[in-house]
């Protein structure tokens, strides 16, 4: 891949306002997935950038976490699971290739949702969260616990979704004059 300027800066921004989204109660990571899934020339950047992301908000954390300026810290266990997950995600993306409104909203539906029954099984599996019985009533207690999180999810990746491609088609449009390929 030849250095390009502008995409480096366009990728170092994306993971700054994506690690500090996270800060705020906001998870743009799956949109980041599913965005440099269907963008990113470069598949194995693809998946990089939103662990990337993920990373540098979990260090944030970690460091106003130790300092007493935020709740809960930044490393946890089953965080290697997670990051596994969010590459994942960007699978997503590669099937939003031919850009329209219904694969993207599909992709920002099923990408959160797909995070949310695999990530949440294995909390119940390994006896996580409130260590629900295992069986099939506590894995259906485990997911309600976690419904919460899934509406953030959801709603942070709708919401980034529409400003990420949106954001680049509106620039590819109107500044750009092109319709290209990131990398």
């Amino acid at each position: 891949m030849k250095f390009n300027k502008s995409l480096w800066v366009a990728i170092g921004l994306l993971i700054i306002v994506g690690s500090v989204s996270r800060l705020f109660g906001f998870a743009p990571q799956i949109a980041m997935a599913i965005f440099g899934g269907a963008m990113i020339k470069d598949k194995k950047l693809a998946f990089v950038v939103p662990m990337i992301s993920m990373l540098l908000s979990d260090v944030l954390m970690e460091v106003l976490f130790v300092n007493g300026y935020f709740p809960y810290s930044g490393f946890y266990s089953g965080q290697v699971t997670n990051y596994v997950l969010l590459a994942s995600l960007t699978l997503f993306g590669f099937m939003v290739k031919s850009w329209n409104v219904a694969r993207i909203a599909t992709a920002a539906v099923a990408a959160p949702t797909t995070y949310f029954l695999i990530s949440n099984f294995i909390v119940w599996a390994n006896g996580g969260g409130y260590s629900r019985p295992k069986n099939f009533g506590g894995l259906m207690m485990c997911y309600t616990d976690a419904l919460p999180f899934y509406r953030s999810y959801l709603i942070s990746t709708l919401v980034f979704s529409v400003i990420f491609f949106g954001g680049y088609y509106l620039v590819q449009r109107f500044v750009l004059n092109r319709n290209t390929q990131i990398a």
